[in-house]
């Protein structure tokens, strides 16, 4: 199986900042990205721009991408149709955003997206935002569950993320009540294969991973990419700062906010008895997240 996404020009929107392993192992990894800054402001247009592609694998599934690979503008209107149906949720763009990292960054195809399969606004809001597998060094696999929180305040979207991957793992909700969980979300992968334009050996392949068997030559572990997007308030006054210092400026304060969070984020895997899975963490900091957030997905479906 490939990338849906055809080229990772979607990273040109931002500059890595750094690289942080959560653990001894290094199974869990926090990315960490700042937006591209122009005149001392991030430059949301190129983000816009650089998701153009990803919004249409993100939307619509590889069936209908084969079905009108001959009529490129009608493909994109039914996917950006398909995307503003569901951005009544405010999430959405950060599902998109977690789908184009994983696949763009990480190297993970995806196999289905929550939008996927969606028969409606109202089906399927409970589940993952969305599944990828990873092939890893050693020949083995991992299913990754992604989980996506654009919320102003850092350390409330932190929370929220994890406590969402909890209930998800152990099939309950915030009362401690049973509700569907990871192993229905395994199930609806496997019965909607046949609706995207997979080959009989992907889907053999895909399957395996799914539900592995006793004659598999590699293991397969459920792992966790997570999307947190949040709110960063830059001072009036250093945006009178010449460019490069302003720059600076601002990556020294996103560092130093998320280096902040991590004795956090540990915790939380620790807490949650999440020791097991690997997590793939990537953050991104927004100025006026509401704005941002509405600005950038107007600019997508407009």
């Amino acid at each position: 199986m490939q990338l849906s996404v055809p080229d990772n020009s979607f990273l040109d929107s931002f500059e890595h900042l750094t690289t942080i392993e959560l653990d001894q192992y290094n199974k869990n990894t926090l990315e960490l990205f700042m937006l591209r800054v122009n005149a001392n402001e991030f430059d949301y247009d190129l983000l816009v721009t650089n998701l153009m592609e990803p919004i249409i694998t993100y939307s619509v599934s590889r069936k209908i991408r084969e079905d009108y690979s001959n009529k490129p503008h009608t493909l994109t209107k039914k996917a950006i149709s398909r995307f503003v149906e569901s951005t009544r949720n405010t999430g959405e763009l950060g599902e998109l955003l977690l789908y184009a990292f994983l696949e763009c960054h990480l190297g993970a195809p995806k196999i289905l997206s929550k939008l996927e399969l969606k028969t409606s606004t109202s089906l399927y809001v409970n589940g993952a935002d969305g599944v990828h597998y990873l092939k890893l060094p050693n020949g083995n696999y991992q299913l990754i569950f992604g989980e996506s929180k654009t919320i102003e305040n850092l350390s409330t979207a932190i929370l929220k993320a994890f406590t969402s991957i909890y209930e998800f793992k152990n099939e309950v909700n915030a009362k401690g009540q049973k509700k569907s969980g990871i192993n229905y979300e395994k199930t609806l992968i496997s019965d909607n294969l046949a609706k995207e334009s997979f080959s009989d050996e992907d889907i053999a392949f895909i399957t395996s991973l799914i539900y592995p068997s006793r004659t598999s030559s590699f293991r397969v572990d459920d792992a966790f990419g997570i999307f947190i997007g949040y709110q960063i308030n830059i001072d009036s006054i250093d945006k009178k700062m010449p460019n490069d210092k302003f720059a600076d400026e601002v990556k020294h304060q996103i560092i130093t906010e998320v280096q902040q969070s991590i004795s956090a984020i540990i915790q939380q895997i620790s807490d949650k008895g999440l020791d097991g899975h690997s997590f793939y963490i990537y953050i991104l900091p927004f100025t006026k997240l509401d704005e941002s957030r509405k600005n950038i997905l107007e600019g997508l479906t407009t």
